[in-house]
């Protein structure tokens, strides 16, 4: 795919959430990828009225299936929806996206020019262009990024630094989440530990600090895992482990080989565990359960891996609902049910799946795991007190 640069900008509002939300909502975009993100840079404000505050800005490289004309128009819609009035010339706003370069194209027509006609001049643009371009050729100017940055003073663009995590909603809570050495695991590790909680992290492989490599094939070491991770008790289990049979090796299994692989890893183990920590937790008199399952379990797909998954996910979802009777009124148990998340597999998908993304998706973006994450924070949290024994579709708004 064509590989672009963009510019951000923002200096009215919470500028950091700006530049952030504004990052989320292009990793999100079907048929796209982000490539790299620059630093955020503080810097002063450059023509346009007087009296304006400080900008933060920074550089983005995306990988598109969209042309030119389409990625300009996409940028500008996303300009309006975070509230940009395009009134004043070079006037304050919460949110600015340029397009800088488009491969090596040079394209003049009355709606766009690329490169941009500026991008040579405006050293708070270089500085961050040049932490993930620096050996890009300008194909007008036939210079590096890097020479033409020292054309031009840089001198009060500076990195910012990044404001305080909120923190509190699971302040002082033990969670264990497994499989959470990447992707969606990762996300709900992180998010867990930003909003104060004591996380114990699982994985195959060896990880950082509170983590458990355990093997989810093996039913004694899942009980060894359980055992590991109570110490003193546990507040929050998060059973999101997985088998990957999109990608890799798995993905030319035969359907027996991945079938077996998913009812171990996905199934038995979510079984296994959630019963031996969920029986801990009621008898401790509290605690959260949350298991992971599918959007389509219940309405189906076609193809092979609509069949496994369905079958294993829907499983999940059903002993969820059984396991909440269980353990009621002490331990809340729900299920998240994904949609179309951005993981490994979302990132390599076809033009094929990246259509269907956008037309079965009513919010017609992908899901990310940080989407995931947010959802597991408020589910783990008091503030959903009142919600056990529920499906809690993560999936964009998708009826099927």
């Amino acid at each position: 795919m064509p590989l672009a640069y963009i510019a951000l900008g923002s200096n009215l509002g919470d500028r950091w959430t700006n530049l952030t939300a504004a990052v989320r909502r292009l990793r999100a975009e079907p048929g796209s990828r982000v490539v790299a993100v620059s630093s955020f840079y503080e810097t002063p404000p450059v023509g346009g009225p007087t009296g304006q505050g400080p900008y933060l800005n920074a550089a983005l490289a995306f990988e598109t299936d969209k042309s030119p004309e389409q990625l300009l128009q996409f940028l500008h819609t996303i300009e309006h929806q975070f509230g940009r009035v395009r009134t004043v010339q070079d006037g304050p706003r919460t949110l600015d996206l340029d397009l800088l370069l488009f491969d090596d194209r040079v394209i003049e027509t009355p709606n766009l020019v690329v490169p941009h006609p500026r991008l040579h001049e405006r050293g708070f643009v270089l500085v961050p262009l040049d932490e993930i371009a620096t050996n890009v050729l300008h194909p007008v100017l036939r210079k590096l990024v890097s020479e033409i940055r020292q054309t031009v003073s840089t001198v009060e663009c500076v990195v910012a630094q990044s404001p305080p995590v909120a923190t509190g909603g699971l302040q002082d809570l033990r969670a264990l989440v497994t499989g959470s050495t990447s992707g969606i695991g990762k996300a709900i590790a992180d998010q867990f530990t930003a909003q104060g909680a004591t996380v114990i992290t699982h994985g195959r492989r060896p990880g950082g600090e509170n983590h458990i490599i355990a093997n989810l094939r093996d039913l004694e070491r899942i009980d060894q895992l359980a055992d590991e991770a109570w110490g003193d008790g546990l507040d929050v289990l998060v059973c999101n482990a997985g088998a990957d049979t999109l990608t890799g090796e798995a993905a030319s299994w035969s359907f027996d080989q991945k079938l077996d692989e998913l009812l171990a890893v996905d199934l038995k183990a979510t079984i296994r565990l959630a019963r031996n920590l969920g029986a801990r937790m009621k008898a401790r008199g509290r605690g959260v359960i949350l298991t992971v399952g599918w959007d389509q379990a219940e309405t189906g797909m076609e193809g092979e891996s609509g069949q496994l998954f369905a079958a294993v996910k829907g499983a999940v979802t059903c002993f969820t609902r059984s396991l909440a009777m269980s353990l009621a009124p002490e331990v809340r148990v729900n299920c998240l049910a994904l949609g179309w998340i951005r993981t490994a597999w979302g990132e390599t998908a076809s033009p094929v799946w990246q259509d269907r993304v956008r037309r079965e998706t009513p919010l017609g973006v992908w899901g990310l795991p940080d989407d995931v994450a947010d959802a597991a924070v408020w589910l783990a949290s008091p503030l959903a007190r009142f919600i056990t024994g529920q499906t809690i579709r993560v999936n964009g708004g998708a009826v099927r």
